[in-house]
């Protein structure tokens, strides 16, 4: 026994012997001796999948401190730029919600590897090399055991020097900015990211890559580039950070692999849904195709072992084998028994094999296809169609596509905080890669209903919203954006059965093509006409356009909603002027006295009745030559009346009276009215002032401020109607006894009456109804001194609890 245990310890230290010691050479190349001395981990054989990650369970194989997170000893030591560290620091120590962007920045850096490298082999094939390297993709890997989410791509790869730049410092690329004005800036906006935890900063200089810090504490980056060795980068974002020649791993020919040692509380990303989940929605659309290792259950045929098929056998009855003995004996020969069974196989699954329906020619897609792309990107699940939609592509110094949608119907909130949300439905995507859905900066607010996308190659990919809105090419593409739109909306009415002249319509209606069609602008109209209204008032270089796009009721349109072309193609011979009325609905407009004379005399006059109206036509001046008149205001022009001098010297004496009468009501002037037919008269205002409806909008307003209104309240003009009865009558009572006081009264009463019926607010319904109840005696002939009988009030009486509850109870 101790001869056989002497032999066994003698073999043992022979093996020992002849294993390499790494550990005291690791050791014997680190800079600092009190580092922990690591063994490099072994590369096992791969079971399978592309070169540089392995599969199943055997991402990487790891020493035992790497897996405690250590740096590795054998590596060059490098420290953080400060502007860096500060970065991760934020980054490490935030409680953002919204960490899923890592990957989205991982994938779009892998994309840009990836492009530089396909670019490069346009002159040089070679560059691409052979077999598996020659494949431009993107892998992602995950070891649910390690914690460690892998991301592979085969693109241009990284040098030792490339590796300490771009991931030790601001990186360069991407802007011709010096470097100090640069760090300048990031500081800014470091220090912009600390205060308000804004994500979209993350990405700004191209240092997206650190964004990963948000779910890992541990992060190595193994890259290989054609003109160096294959290196590792690896940090714990501590300051500090390692760069080592790679042994170790397996070789891969040419790209970069980054795994991210995931934190306890980002567990969430090692699970296969999840990441499909987050490429589907950022990265659907990259260039390069994005493979995940993923699991699956399968059905396979295994043939079946002789005690199984002897135990089948034995089931039988001893009449079926002699009646199958031959056949069965036949078909032995031929085929061998087999049972089918579930077992678990790992392949790589493609994740963005759905070709940007935006990046085809708008002849090749269907109308289906661009219903079903409209449902998928508005997460709509109605079975409306889109009212219109425009896709197009813009060439030229700035390049992009994209695919405008008018939604089915409004949103139920559209107009809700219109100016303090920044809403937006646009998807804005840079070279297939998606950047953001609350980017509101591509439209202006009164197009914020419009759903759709935005592919740019022009923008950089690494930017802040801050950063995009100074950029030169945004502006070009906002510009383009909105005319599109508008030639959209314009088609849209074009192609409006309802919308089309009387002179046309025949046409189209031997045509067939007006049943789908037919009242689609009238809808349109209904859900966001207020939005064309606010783009009148907000946008003054697409004035003109927006205003071709305008609809409205008429005192002519029978109901139906009409346009300014169609009202100017109908304008009496020699009228100048567009006439329009505000108020708060149409059936009350309909009854006005501003419009008295004006239709007898076969004027047509707008309706204008929502509130934002009144805002509207103080942007919209004129249109076609056309000046806009509201028949409300003082300086309206009927016709010609070859007496109006006569009239005016007749009735001098009591304009002039009237005027001294109503001297406390500030009451401008009083004159002879052009536009009543049957009113006795009506109250105007000044041309420029607050007509009657403007004034009940703001004396409605929560903030409302009386004394600021009164600055903008236009003069009131009392206009009476010389051929009623009444005025004649008064102006014979004045002429004989200007000082009557019932006369006085009466011209008062009048005057408060007109403002009721022009659509004014009284300051004083109380005096107002006082001399109605005046004017109501003197017809019934009651004296003027009567009043209400005094009331005869009946003596109390002090009763007990008892009582009470006695005749509570009797009643």
């Amino acid at each position: 026994m101790r001869k056989r245990a002497i032999v066994s310890v003698l073999f043992l230290f022979s093996l020992l012997f002849l294993l390499p010691d790494q550990g005291r050479k690791l050791h014997a190349n680190a800079e600092d001796s009190s580092d922990e001395v690591t063994d490099p981990p072994k590369v096992e054989k791969k079971l399978g999948g592309h070169g540089g990650l392995s599969t199943d369970s055997d991402v990487v194989q790891e020493s035992e401190s790497i897996s405690k997170k250590s740096l590795r000893s054998s590596g060059e030591k490098f420290e953080f730029q400060a502007e860096v560290s500060r970065l991760m620091d934020i980054i490490i120590n935030s409680l953002y919600s919204n960490k899923d962007i890592f990957l989205r920045e991982l994938i779009s850096n892998a994309s840009d590897a990836l492009d530089k490298i396909r670019f490069l082999a346009l002159t040089d094939k070679d560059v691409l090399g052979e077999g598996d390297t020659a494949k431009l993709e993107i892998q992602i890997k995950l070891d649910k055991a390690k914690k460690i989410l892998s991301i592979r791509d085969r693109g241009i790869g990284m040098t030792k020097e490339d590796l300490i730049k771009n991931l030790g410092t601001i990186a360069q690329s991407g802007t011709s900015v010096r470097i100090s004005k640069k760090i300048n800036v990031f500081n800014v906006l470091v220090e912009k990211m600390q205060s308000s935890g804004d994500l979209n900063l993350i990405g700004q200089f191209g240092v997206g890559f650190y964004s990963a810090y948000l779910v890992a504490d541990y992060i190595e980056v193994i890259s290989k580039h054609s003109d160096d060795n294959q290196h590792v980068w690896e940090s714990k974002a501590d300051g500090k950070f390692t760069v080592s020649e790679d042994t170790w791993n397996e070789p891969l020919g040419r790209g970069t692999e980054i795994r991210l040692h995931l934190r306890d509380d980002a567990g969430g990303y090692l699970e296969g849904s999840k990441l499909k989940d987050l490429v589907k929605r950022y990265s659907e659309f990259i260039n390069f195709p994005i493979h995940l290792w993923a699991s699956k259950e399968v059905e396979t045929e295994v043939p079946v072992e002789e005690d199984e098929s002897a135990e089948e056998e034995s089931e039988t009855t001893s009449t079926e084998e002699e009646k199958e003995e031959d056949a069965e004996e036949e078909d032995s020969e031929k085929k061998q028994k087999t049972k089918k069974v579930k077992e678990t196989v790992h392949e790589w699954e493609l994740l963005n094999d759905v070709k940007a329906m935006w990046l085809r020619s708008p002849k090749e897609v269907t109308d289906e296809e661009y219903t079903k792309f409209y449902h998928s990107l508005a997460k709509d699940f109605s079975e409306e169609k889109p009212t219109a939609w425009s896709h197009f592509n813009a060439e030229g110094d700035v390049e992009f596509k994209a695919v405008l949608y008018v939604p089915p119907k409004a949103a139920h909130d559209q107009y809700e905080s219109y100016y303090n949300s920044n809403k937006a439905n646009l998807k804005l995507f840079v070279r297939r890669v998606f950047i953001s859905d609350e980017f509101d900066e591509l439209l202006p607010k009164y197009l914020s209903f419009l759903k759709g996308l935005v592919d740019s190659d022009t923008l950089p990919l690494n930017v802040s919203r801050e950063m995009l809105q100074q950029h030169s090419s945004l502006k070009t593409i906002k510009k383009n954006l909105i005319r599109k739109t508008l030639d959209m909306i314009r088609k849209l009415a074009e192609e409006d059965p309802d919308e089309v002249h009387d002179d046309d319509k025949k046409d189209m209606e031997k045509s067939g093509e007006n049943d789908e069609k037919k009242g689609q602008y009238t809808k349109f109209w209904k859900d966001f006409g207020k939005s064309i209204k606010l783009g009148i008032i907000e946008d003054a270089s697409n004035r003109n356009r927006l205003a071709k796009l305008l609809r409205f009721e008429t005192t002519k349109s029978n109901g139906k909603l009409t346009s300014l072309d169609q009202y100017i193609k109908r304008m009496k011979k020699g009228q100048k002027d567009v006439f329009y009325i505000t108020g708060s609905s149409k059936k009350q407009l309909e009854k006005s006295p501003f419009l008295e004379r004006l239709i007898k005399k076969g004027y047509e006059v707008i309706f204008f009745t929502d509130p934002v109206d009144e805002y509207l036509m103080q942007y919209l001046m004129d249109y076609e030559d056309k000046k806009f008149q509201n028949v409300s205001k003082e300086g309206l022009k009927v016709g010609k009346d070859s007496k109006v001098k006569e009239l005016k010297e007749a009735f001098k004496d009591l304009t002039k009276w009237w005027k001294e009468s109503l001297a406390g009501e500030n009451v401008d002037d009083v004159k002879i009215s052009n536009r009543l037919a049957d009113t006795l008269c009506v109250v105007v205002t000044s041309k420029f002032g607050w007509s009657a409806n403007m004034e009940r909008i703001m004396q409605s307003q929560t903030l409302s401020d009386a004394k600021k209104q009164a600055y903008m309240r236009g003069k009131r003009v009392l206009e009476i109607n010389l051929r009623h009865p009444i005025i004649k009558e008064l102006k014979d009572r004045v002429a004989s006894d200007p000082e009557d006081g019932s006369v006085k009264e009466t011209a008062q009463l009048m005057y408060q009456t007109a403002l009721i019926e022009s659509g004014f607010i009284l300051n004083d319904p109380k005096d107002f109804a006082g001399r109605i109840y005046n004017s109501v005696k003197s017809s019934l002939k009651i004296s003027p001194d009567a009043v209400p009988e005094e009331e005869v009030e009946a003596e109390e009486t002090e009763t007990s609890e008892e009582d009470e509850i006695r005749w509570w109870s009797e009643h």
